[in-house]
């Protein structure tokens, strides 16, 4: 009886043991990538209801060139951080502005996208044609987004959204005197939307680049930065930039 227990739990153990290496595996080969899937062109659901655009296919290049399987983790922008630290996912594609806060807390990798920041405005608004004049204004911004910081160190208040509709919305709706954006993603809405209600009234004067951040010490970095030195080379950055806004914004 005891060797027939015995056996038994033996038995157990190896079949523990072989479903413990078999997830190891799935998870050595899969890279988790966070993204919101609600920021066109960068991420968002195409319209045969699949994650598509910019971000999420360069994620997917980078992916291939690593030989993983790329598993999307669709996360508000404002969890998205936080979602990254507790382990939910291992890479943010989500347009992430390199700055200085952000290069002290996570790894980021080269820039794959370069844009400037713009100010939107109601149509007939004439007041605010520069980053000064929002000094005492009210902006709507994604309340962790370096837009936010751009608005705040301008001198305006911030009220928080979900995203850039949702501040165009407000913006419309005369709650909010402007939103500061990506020139990308505002040239993107207008195309789609056509919107006549608002306009680009000015610039922020700077330039941004974009990447994809880790966990620090990650250890991720550095074969996603060989992965995009590759997928620039070979001219991969310029087809998807090209597909998506017509000209490279990849910096190549």
């Amino acid at each position: 009886m005891r060797s027939t227990i015995i056996t038994a739990a033996t038995a157990l153990l190896a079949v523990l043991a072989v479903a413990g290496c078999g997830g190891g595996g799935s998870d050595e080969n899969t890279l988790r990538v966070g993204t919101e899937g609600t920021y066109s062109p960068f991420s968002f659901q195409g319209t045969d209801g699949e994650l598509t655009g910019y971000d999420v296919e360069i994620a997917r290049a980078v992916g291939e060139k690593l030989g993983k399987q790329v598993e999307f983790v669709q996360t508000p922008w404002d969890a998205i951080f936080a979602g990254l630290e507790s382990g939910r996912f291992d890479l943010v594609a989500n347009q992430v502005a390199i700055n200085d806060e952000r290069k002290a807390k996570y790894d980021l990798s080269e820039p794959y996208t370069v844009s400037e920041g713009v100010i939107v405005t109601r149509a007939d608004n004439t007041d605010i044609t520069s980053l000064a004049d929002l000094a005492g204004r009210t902006t709507a911004q994604s309340a962790t987004s370096n837009w936010a910081d751009v608005a705040r160190g301008a001198g305006a208040d911030v009220e928080a959204v979900e995203g850039f509709v949702q501040a165009v919305q407000l913006l419309k709706d005369g709650r909010v005197d402007a939103t500061v954006n990506d020139s990308l993603a505002v040239a993107e809405y207008q195309k789609v939307q056509g919107d006549a209600g608002v306009k680009v009234a000015g610039t922020t004067g700077d330039t941004s680049e974009q990447a994809f951040a880790a966990r620090r010490d990650s250890g991720l970095i550095a074969d996603v930065n060989r992965a995009l030195d590759e997928l620039r080379a070979d001219g991969t950055l310029k087809r998807i930039s090209e597909q998506y806004f017509g000209v490279d914004v990849s910096g190549s």
